[in-house]
């Protein structure tokens, strides 16, 4: 066997362990997700959206309390994370660029984007819970800050950096100050890329549960008081399918199944916007 032909044979056998690997895990998400519609929309109907929770044996319950809950926690997260992530990104690629402070930040958040959220639920209980003496809504919404803002400031600075440097001098040429090439020339080169990570950071923040065991802890009836313990989604959605009531299974059935869907839907938003970039 020559070394063309070993190379060869080789190959095919790679590219036939990836496949069945590929099959495979496509095959296990298929079932994950199978099993989560057909028990979630048959759990699925008006009262979830309108109804509070109940006591368990109660017929009538819903998961309206969650749900605002969890706009309110995640809603907040965003309006705070999402300008920092794109500020910090933008004095990564803009004015920091190649510096040792430059440099120091990305490695930090790069650990960040990797740490696990408990750790930052358990970080956030120390320094916002404790000396509080309780939970709160802004405890859980200051956790999923924190996990949101590397996803958001890497993202910036990598989709900043792809913005042709010959567009910047160009500006500059015509006379328009730093700010302005910024806001008016390299944003505008860059919005899909940047829309993609704040899809992408929210999503990631949706589904997290175990720092807001530590935060916000949970409500079973609504609480807009961001002072106060907080009703989430994924706590209530924890807290329900590994209860041993019937009725409290089927909501969180329900739970998991429009928690999913938010989040799926965020990523393939985030995925068209990102290839709409690349086809470009």
């Amino acid at each position: 066997m020559t070394h063309t032909q070993k190379r060869i044979l080789m190959s095919r056998v790679a590219m036939t362990f990836s496949t069945i690997s590929a099959v495979i895990g496509i095959g296990f998400l298929l079932w994950i997700l199978g099993v989560l519609v057909s028990n979630g929309i048959d759990a699925l109907n008006t009262d979830i959206f309108t109804l509070e929770g109940t006591p368990p044996g109660y017929e009538k319950g819903g998961l309206k309390h969650a749900l605002i809950g969890q706009l309110y926690l995640v809603g907040i997260a965003a309006l705070i994370g999402v300008p920092l992530g794109i500020l910090a990104g933008t004095f990564l690629s803009e004015y920091g660029q190649r510096s040792k402070l430059a440099e120091i930040i990305r490695d930090i958040s790069d650990i960040m984007m990797s740490a696990p959220s408990i750790v930052i639920g358990a970080f956030v209980y120390a320094i916002v819970v404790a000396p509080m003496g309780h939970f709160s809504g802004w405890a859980g919404s200051i956790a999923l800050t924190i996990i949101m803002l590397p996803i958001i400031l890497r993202t910036t600075d990598d989709m900043l950096s792809l913005v042709p440097s010959t567009l910047r001098e160009a500006a500059f040429a015509l006379g328009a100050p730093k700010y302005k090439v910024i806001l008016q020339v390299v944003y505008r080169g860059a919005k899909a890329g940047i829309l993609t990570g704040i899809l992408l950071g929210i999503a990631r923040v949706a589904g997290e549960t175990a720092p807001l065991l530590f935060t916000s802890f949970n409500d079973n009836f609504l609480n807009t008081d961001m002072m106060e313990p907080m009703a989430s989604l994924t706590v209530t959605m924890y807290n329900y399918a590994t209860s041993p009531y019937e009725d409290w299974q089927k909501l969180g059935w329900a739970a998991a199944f429009i928690l999913s869907m938010f989040i799926l839907s965020l990523n393939i938003i985030g995925k068209l916007f990102l290839m709409k970039k690349k086809g470009r």
